[in-house]
This record gives C-alpha cells, sequence and structure tokens, in this order.
C-alpha cells in the first residue's frame, strides 16, 4: 500500500511534522527494508526523518523491524559463558586513528565476548572492518563462525550487509541523497541476539549478560538515546563517542552513563576526566588501517601501553556485565 500516510505525517517540517506510533513506524520501516516502496517514497522518508528527528517510541519500533530481518547469531550465545559486548561501529576514523578494535581486544582479553558490526568501507574513513584485515583478525558472517571465534578468546566483526542486508541497502542510500538517515541511527542501537523465532519462542535461550555501547556526537542527541534505552529497558553503556565510534577518545575519558534494564546505574557509571591535560597518551603515528593495526598489535603484546581512557572503558564495561550477572534470573536473557 506504500508509506504515503507516514510521508504525509512526518513530512511536514520540524514544527509541523507529528510523531509515528511504535506500531506505525513498525510498519513503516518494514515496507522499507522488504522492498515494498518506491525508491521515491525512501528518499522523501529518508528526508523527512531527516528534518524531523526520531522519538523513543519510533526508534524503537523502527528496531523492532530491523531486527526481525537480522541473521539469528544466538546459536553463539554458549561460547561466551561470561558475556559479550556488541560494538556498532559505522562512523569509522576521519582524523584520529579508529581505536574500536582496541577496545575489542581489550574486552577479550578481560573474558568477554565481544562482536563489531558495522560496513566494510566507506569512501570517505577508515572502517573497523579494514583494520581488523589488515590485523588479520576475524571477520565472521554467521553464529558459527563467531561461535569459533568466541571460543578461541578473540573478538569478531561482521559486516552490516552479513548481519542485516537490507538496513545495509538503507544505509547506502546516504550516497544517493547525501544525507544520513534513520538507519544509521537503528545500527547503532542494534542487538541481532533478540532475533525471535517464528513461534516468538527464541532459539537458544541462556541467561547471559549481554551489553550495548551505545555512543552520540551531540549532547542533545545523548538525552534522546537515554530516552529510548529507559523506554525499551536496554542494557547498555552510553557515552559520547570518538568521531562516532563507540570507543573512548584516548586522550580524555568521556562520562560512562551505565543502564541495566533500562535503568541508569549510579554506582556502575564514571564520571569524565576534567581539567588540564598534563601529557597526551601514545597513539599510531597514523590513522591508515595497517598502521593502526600494527599499532594495536604491539599494545596487545604489552597491555600496560594501553590508554587509560580505554582501559576504563573496558574496566567499566566488564564490571557492568558482572553485575547485570548477578541480576540475571535462571534461564533468561537481557534486552
Amino acid at each position: 500500500m506504500g508509506i504515503a500516510a507516514y510521508i504525509k505525517v512526518i513530512g511536514r517540517g520540524k514544527d509541523g511534522a507529528r510523531p509515528l506510533s511504535r506500531e506505525q513506524a513498525h510498519d513503516l520501516m518494514s515496507q522499507v527494508l522488504d522492498g515494498q516502496v518506491t525508491d521515491l517514497e525512501i528518499g522523501a522518508f529518508c528526508l523527512a526523518m531527516r528534518i524531523k528527528g526520531e522519538t523513543p517510541d519510533e526508534l524503537i519500533g523502527f528496531l523492532q523491524a530491523t531486527t526481525e530481518r537480522c541473521i539469528d547469531l544466538r546459536p553463539a550465545l554458549p561460547a561466551a559463558p561470561g558475556g559479550f559486548v556488541l560494538l556498532p561501529s559505522y562512523n569509522g576514523s576521519r582524523k584520529l586513528p579508529n581505536l574500536t578494535p582496541l577496545l575489542a581486544w581489550a574486552l577479550a582479553r578481560r573474558g568477554v565476548g565481544v562482536l563489531v558490526h558495522g560496513p566494510s568501507e566507506d569512501p570517505t574513513r577508515v572502517t573497523s572492518s579494514q583494520v581488523f584485515a589488515a590485523g588479520g583478525w576475524p571477520r565472521v558472517k554467521d553464529a558459527t563462525q563467531l561461535a569459533a571465534c568466541w571460543q578461541a578468546g578473540q573478538p569478531a566483526f561482521i559486516d552490516i550487509a552479513d548481519l542485516c542486508p537490507s538496513v545495509a541497502r538503507l544505509l547506502a542510500v546516504r550516497w544517493t541523497v547525501g544525507l544520513r538517515n534513520p538507519a544509521h541511527t537503528i545500527v547503532k542501537l542494534l542487538d541481532p541476539f533478540a532475533v525471535a523465532t517464528p513461534d516468538g519462542a527464541g532459539s537458544n535461550a541462556c541467561a547471559l549478560p549481554r551489553l550495548r555501547v551505545i555512543n552520540h556526537t551531540h549532547p542533545e542527541y545523548g538525552e534522546s538515546l537515554a530516552g529510548f534505552i529507559s523506554l525499551s529497558g536496554a542494557s547498555a553503556l552510553l557515552m559520547r563517542g570518538t568521531e562516532g565510534e563507540p570507543v573512548a577518545d584516548a586522550r580524555r575519558q568521556p562520562r560512562f552513563d551505565v543502564f541495566l534494564g533500562g535503568q541508569r546505574q549510579d554506582a556502575l557509571s564514571r564520571a569524565p576526566v576534567e581539567g588540564v591535560l598534563v601529557s597526551l597518551p601514545e597513539l599510531p603515528e597514523g590513522r591508515e588501517a595497517a598502521v593502526t593495526a600494527s599499532w594495536i598489535e604491539s599494545v596487545r603484546n604489552d597491555p600496560q601501553r594501553l590508554p587509560a581512557a580505554i582501559e576504563a572503558q573496558a574496566d567499566c564495561l566488564a564490571q557492568a556485565l558482572s553485575s547485570l550477572q548477578s541480576r540475571l534470573p535462571s534461564g533468561s536473557t537481557t534486552a
């Protein structure tokens, strides 16, 4: 039936547009991802939402539709008995080295399963996929390969085109219209382990703690994402990212806000490092993928060189996972 009725609601400009209900957002995104609408409608949807912005309820509806179209990775869960962290890596590095893979290795060293997901390439930035490839580190396509990585104590990267092909196509609309769209927010909230079986029972359910790192670039957007986390009951670390990546700026630790089941945890959250920097941490000499991967490998061999801000983030996530594990009833999964 097309999405013209929805575009009429969201396309009246910043002040005139009205929000969609959670159910309407789910239906709209389902039609977009399933290719049931024209390219013109997709362009109108992307531009209208870019101007209006997403509400928490709209994000939940969009996210549900996207999650339903992910491949099911839950067969890999038994390979991460201590819990795992999802690192959405979609911005890449523009000026600074991309150290998301370093955070992944720092977490793996603490016995945490790690899955980094994002695009393989970006014509304007250095992606985590490129750093993983340069380091010879695992890139996976399915649950079997992911389980093998976690059993070996290694973090893994999966291309969004393998994880959810339909949302990867929506992300690519950016290169046609020149602007980001709701898919760029949704993928940063994605939890593919929430995929349910057709009967709604869910496959391979087990009581494992899991956390998403959700990052933002502007304070007001952080408030919107905090609203989403609270409303959806998610367990996540919310922070200001480094050039949009889910890793702390190695030069200065940002605020870490930990949410468990949608509730902010003061005891687990950490205040930002304030004041004047006395010295700069050691960093790669360039941002190229090969240079970054080589430097990360050297830090892996000498963990004392790990930048303090990234060590603090890894510790914060490990502690949050431990706390989440103690809260989980037997036989359940986290949100």
